[in-house]
C-alpha cells in the first residue's frame, strides 16, 4: 500500500470513527454532518458530487446515512476506503449499543428500569409520529401516492406481507407515472397476489444464530425509506413470526437505537444481543449492514445513468410512500403498549410539541421521559 493511499484510508478511518461516536440525531442530521464535513471543511468532495451519492442511497435499500459514509470513503480512497468508510461509522455506535444490551440484560426487569421506560417509551411514539409527518409532506406528491400509502396502512391490519406491500406500492407509482408510455400495452399479469404472501400466524420459532443472521440479512436487503421503517420489519419477524420478542422490547430496541450516536440500523445489534449475546449482536451487525456494502459496490458505476430515470423515480416514490404506510400502522400498535395512562399520554403529547414548535433534540427528549419516569417511580 503505497504512503498516499495509506494516508487517506487514516483520514477516512479518522472521520469516520469520529461521526461513529457523536453524530445524533438521526440519517438527516448525520449527512449534514458528512456534508460540513467532505465539503465545506476538507474539499474532497464538492456539492454536485455530494447530491448526486445522495441520490444513489436513495435508490438503493438500507440506512441512507451508513451508505454514504460507504460511497464516500470509496470516492475518497477506492475499494479499500469504501470499507474503511462504512466500518468506522458503524463500529463506535456498535460498541456503544452492545454496552446498553449488556446493562438492559442485566437490569431491564428490574423495577427501577421498568419505570425508566415508563418515561422512555411515549417520547418514542412522538419522535416517531413527527418524524412520519415530516416525511410524509415530501413522500405524498399526489393522490395516487396518497392512496398507495392508505392501502398500505390498511393493509397491513389484514396480514399482507410487508415487503410484498413495498414491491406493489412501488410497482403501482412506477405505472402511474408512465402511464402515458403503456397506454397500449396490456397491464394483465402485473398485479401481485398479495393475499398468497400474508403473514403466517404467530408460532414461536427456537431461536438459532443462523436464522437471526439471515433474518436480519433478509431486512438489510429490502429495506427501503427511514430507518423508522424498521419498525415494521422488525415487528413482523421477530414480534409475530419468530415470536422472539414482545413488542414492548421491540419499542425499547428503537429507544436505543435513537439515543445513541451513529447508525438507527445499529437497533439490530441490540436485537441481536438481548436474544443471543455477543455472537448474537455481532452477526446481527454483519447481517443488516452487508447488503448496504454490496449495493453501493453494485450502484456506484450506475449513478449517472439511473438518477435521472422516470421508472425509477416513479419506483422510489411508491416505494417510500409504502413505507410510510407500514410505519403508521405499526407506531398504531406500538402505541397500545407505551400511552397506557394519562401520563404517558401527556408525555407523548409535550413531547410532540418540543419537537416541532422549539426543534428540541430528541436526545433531550428522551432524556427527559427517563427523569420524568424515575421521579413517578420515586413517587410511587
Amino acid at each position: 500500500m503505497n504512503r498516499s493511499l495509506f494516508q487517506r484510508l487514516a483520514e477516512v478511518a479518522g472521520l469516520f470513527l469520529k461521526l461513529g461516536a457523536t453524530a445524533f440525531g438521526g440519517p438527516a442530521a448525520h449527512i449534514a454532518m458528512m456534508h460540513a464535513e467532505v465539503v465545506k471543511r476538507r474539499k474532497w468532495l464538492d456539492d454536485e458530487q455530494f447530491l448526486d451519492l445522495m441520490g444513489a442511497t436513495n435508490l438503493i435499500p438500507g440506512p441512507n446515512s451508513t451508505e454514504m459514509a460507504i460511497h464516500i470513503g470509496f470516492q475518497r480512497a477506492g475499494w479499500p476506503g469504501l470499507i474503511v468508510g462504512g466500518t468506522c461509522f458503524i463500529f463506535p455506535a456498535m460498541l456503544i449499543v452492545m454496552g446498553l444490551a449488556w446493562t438492559y440484560v442485566q437490569f431491564g426487569s428490574t423495577p427501577a428500569a421498568g419505570w425508566l421506560l415508563y418515561g422512555i417509551k411515549p417520547v418514542m411514539i412522538a419522535i416517531i409520529t413527527t418524524a412520519l409527518w415530516d416525511l410524509g409532506q415530501k413522500a405524498v406528491k399526489g393522490a395516487l401516492t396518497s392512496a398507495i400509502g392508505l392501502g398500505v396502512f390498511v393493509l397491513y391490519f389484514l396480514q399482507i406481507n410487508e415487503i410484498a406491500l413495498l414491491l406493489a406500492g412501488g410497482l403501482v407509482a412506477m405505472i402511474g407515472a408512465n402511464f402515458h408510455r403503456l397506454r397500449k400495452a396490456t397491464l394483465k399479469g402485473t398485479f401481485l397476489p398479495l393475499t398468497a404472501l400474508g403473514a403466517p400466524a404467530l408460532i414461536a420459532v427456537p431461536f438459532s444464530l443462523p436464522l437471526l443472521f439471515f433474518t436480519f440479512l433478509k431486512i438489510g436487503a429490502v429495506l427501503y425509506g427511514s430507518g423508522y421503517v424498521l419498525l415494521a420489519f422488525m415487528r413482523a419477524d421477530f414480534v409475530t413470526r419468530l415470536g422472539w420478542l414482545t413488542d414492548q422490547q421491540l419499542i425499547d430496541a428503537i429507544a436505543i437505537g435513537q439515543v445513541t450516536p451513529g447508525p438507527v440500523f445499529t437497533t439490530a445489534t441490540f436485537v441481536g444481543y438481548i436474544l443471543g449475546g455477543t455472537p448474537g449482536a455481532l452477526l446481527a451487525t454483519l447481517g443488516i449492514f452487508l447488503p448496504s456494502f454490496i449495493f453501493v459496490v453494485l450502484s456506484n458505476p450506475w449513478i449517472p445513468k439511473i438518477r435521472n430515470s422516470s421508472w425509477v423515480s416513479g419506483l422510489l416514490d411508491g416505494v417510500n410512500v409504502a413505507s410510510l404506510g407500514l410505519i403508521a400502522a405499526v407506531t398504531l400498535e406500538l402505541g397500545r403498549v407505551s400511552l397506557i395512562d394519562p401520563l404517558t399520554i401527556f408525555i407523548a403529547l409535550a413531547s410532540m410539541v418540543f419537537l416541532v414548535r422549539f426543534r428540541i433534540s430528541s436526545t433531550w427528549l428522551i432524556a427527559g421521559g427517563a427523569i420524568i419516569g424515575m421521579i413517578r417511580a420515586a413517587l410511587t
